[in-house]
């Protein structure tokens, strides 16, 4: 694929552009007043709010979508043929965006081909949005996204108006990306394809590393190459020593960590964990800046607010400023989200997908819980090679969870080569817990949550798949349940 991006009024044309991390592009780019188009096999909210932008939608995969960039009619008003239309002056083929989730066989990504429009990768368009910027890129196998979001939060918040692209919908800007009038632009930089060598940030960010993607890795090794040469391509780095291959595999200009006795650049003392939030006593290279609220749970988050504070420091901000700003930082869609409350059950959304994410959300469910409410963690495996590869790390995520119910493996396209099963993960599980429930589709889950949760439950739904898609669901019925009953 080329890698040269235009950006002076050739049009774009995203294959697959509902995805998360390619609609935050379309957004920017059509906010920048630029011709975008794309398509998606299932138009959503992020779909329609790109057509409010301007945006061309198609809602099918075909080659015919691109004869949309070609003219048709000639100047002397005839028809043109094909060979016409590419000789033509006046015809601009759009330049074809992709995410590695495209294969060769798509029909619109073969006519793409054949016409000769450049084809790009979403990150060859992000690295050049990157470069056109002051830039700050969260990296990292956890935490990108929260920590992304908080750093856009506080420099919006301080009147820097950045432009921000992360892989969640924010509330403060109703989405996954806004354009800003300023230099700064926060970035979230993915890891998973191999493709986050290609950036080359101002400040870049690394809130740990972990072996998350099998499908492309086969050892951590791999990974931590990959991060390393993004690191060679920051001219300033912050990372956590708190994560011991951040600390001994890379150097990073600017450390951070939860723990004094690391003498990290960054740090916090009087740390107080609470049901609300979390509040720290900030240190600066030794000396005491100030007292730090956050409202997300947990220590990973103080983690990712430690970050956004090394952040806004570099940027000359005072700690007044940031400390204000992550005060009132609520998190990102997805992320721990209250999605409602129905007969005295909470319901908690959250996209962690990894036995260490796992393990993170449920701690911070248990701070949360009240003294006698149970937390029923309801997971669904995301991908058969992720599933298989951490089979053993999966089966002790989920001490803080009183019950557990597994539903099947969420694919996200991957073939089911028959090693691995969402039944076997839960029998795995069950060696190491005492309530396990398998239930192998959504209707099922939902059938046996009905007939399961009790008042004060908080029932916390895992995974990066569909499974949040049930949550609606039992809400409205438990509501319908209770008013027919009343």
């Amino acid at each position: 694929m080329s890698n040269s991006i235009d950006f002076s009024g050739r049009p774009f044309h995203f294959i697959g552009i509902g995805g998360i991390g390619m609609s935050a592009l379309a957004h920017v780019l059509a906010k920048r007043q630029l011709p975008v188009s794309g398509s998606d096999l299932r138009p959503n909210q992020i779909t329609r709010k790109l057509e409010s932008l301007g945006a061309h939608i198609f809602s099918r995969q075909e080659a015919s979508n691109l004869e949309f960039f070609l003219p048709q009619v000639s100047a002397n008003g005839g028809s043109l043929n094909s060979q016409e239309q590419l000789s033509d002056e006046k015809t601009i083929l759009p330049q074809v965006i992709c995410s590695t989730a495209i294969n060769n066989n798509n029909l619109e990504y073969k006519a793409a081909l054949e016409l000769g429009c450049p084809i790009l990768h979403r990150s060859d368009v992000l690295a050049a949005l990157i470069a056109d910027y002051h830039s700050i890129a969260v990296a990292g196998t956890h935490g990108k996204t929260t920590t992304s979001s908080m750093i856009g939060y506080m420099l919006l918040q301080a009147g820097l108006d950045p432009t921000i692209l992360v892989g969640g919908e924010v509330n403060a800007w109703e989405g996954n990306a806004r354009l800003g009038a300023s230099q700064y632009l926060v970035a979230e930089a993915d890891e998973s394809d191999g493709s986050l060598v290609k950036h080359a940030p101002e400040i870049g960010i690394i809130t740990n590393i972990e072996l998350d993607h099998p499908d492309h890795y086969d050892t951590l090794e791999e990974v931590i190459d990959t991060f390393q040469k993004f690191a060679q391509g920051c001219k300033t780095l912050i990372g956590s020593i708190d994560c011991a291959t951040v600390r001994d595999s890379l150097k990073p200009t600017i450390s951070y960590s939860l723990n004094p006795d690391t003498n990290a650049d960054y740090t916090v003392t009087n740390i107080d964990y609470r049901a609300d939030g979390t509040t720290a006593l900030v240190w600066e290279k030794g000396k005491a800046l100030g007292v730090l609220n956050v409202r997300l749970l947990s220590r990973h988050n103080l983690s990712n607010a430690l970050a956004a504070v090394a952040v806004g420091r570099l940027l000359g901000l005072e700690f007044g400023e940031i400390a204000k700003g992550i005060a009132t930082f609520e998190g990102a869609r997805r992320r721990f989200e209250f999605r409602g409350e129905a007969a005295g059950i909470t319901f908690i959304d959250d996209y962690a997908h990894h036995p260490s994410e796992i393990r993170a959300t449920l701690a911070a469910a248990r701070l949360q819980a009240r003294p006698g409410q149970r937390v029923v963690a309801i997971f669904q495996p995301h991908r058969y090679s992720r599933t298989l590869t951490f089979l053993e790390e999966f089966a002790e995520s989920f001490t803080h969870a009183d019950l557990v119910v597994l539903t099947d493996i969420y694919s996200a396209g991957e073939p089911d080569l028959g090693q691995i099963s969402g039944e076997q993960l839960a029998a795995e599980i069950a060696k190491q817990h005492q309530q396990v429930i398998y239930k192998q589709t959504l209707s099922s889950v939902c059938e046996f949550l009905l007939s399961t949760l009790r008042p004060g439950d908080l029932a916390l739904f895992l995974g990066a798949g569909n499974l949040n898609q049930a949550i609606p669901e039992v809400i409205a019925t438990l509501r319908e349940l209770a008013t027919a009953t009343s």
